[in-house]
């Protein structure tokens, strides 16, 4: 029996034939293995994302870059700005609690009398009447000037100026609270009623103020 033939052929010759010869291919699993690798490496990567992610959220800096972001959106730096009105208290007194001094230091004769009995009208009280003092008489070339105490420059002298467009307003060292109004040469007549109640309507509003808004 020939070493060609298995056993249990009974002795048969069998004789290969052919030009087919078994081709050896590459074991698949080493691709398999690269694939694998490449992703579970993806998967760790974004694992670790995710958890810086949750470590800047939990810790605040979410927060501080978003509040960055958005002061540079502001163009001042800042915030929005909204008003807020003044205390009521500094609001300037009313015409009826200030007592007024009409001095006449022009040459016409009646302008202190006529002016001051005006003045009465729209709610002033009125104290002296006469003649200007040395120190103004013919010496005032405007319309006028207003004087008071200094305590009065931001309040009672501003309310007094509604009464008479282009007075000059002036404070001295006096003890008292009453004003001065010292008619000068260029004085025509007070200022109408109507454009005065609307100075006063402007004076009396309350002055805003601006106030950093938090949405910005």
């Amino acid at each position: 029996m020939s070493m060609l033939t298995p056993p249990g052929m009974g002795g048969k010759k069998y004789r290969i034939t052919g030009d087919r010869y078994p081709r050896m291919r590459r074991p698949r699993h080493r691709r398999r293995i690269v694939l694998t690798l490449l992703a579970t490496a993806c998967a760790l990567g974004l694992v670790g994302w995710g958890t810086l992610q949750l470590i800047d959220v939990f810790g605040g800096r979410s927060g501080t870059a978003q509040a960055a972001q958005d002061k540079k959106h502001c163009p001042d730096g800042g915030g929005k700005t909204a008003v807020r009105a003044t205390p009521a208290a500094q609001k300037p007194p009313a015409p009826g609690t200030l007592t007024v001094n009409v001095f006449n230091a022009t040459q016409r004769s009646g302008l202190a009398k006529r002016t001051a009995d005006e003045l009465k009208k729209r709610g002033f009280k009125i104290g002296k009447v006469g003649n200007a003092p040395a120190a103004y008489d013919k010496k005032v070339k405007g319309a006028g000037i207003l004087l008071g105490p200094t305590a009065a420059a931001d309040g009672p002298l501003k309310v007094l100026a509604t009464q008479l467009t282009g007075a000059e307003q002036k404070t001295d060292g006096r003890k008292g609270a009453d004003l001065d109004l010292i008619i000068g040469d260029a004085f025509k007549e007070l200022a109408t009623p109507q454009a005065a109640a609307k100075s006063l309507a402007v004076l009396n509003r309350p002055a805003q103020e601006p106030a950093r808004d938090a949405t910005c």
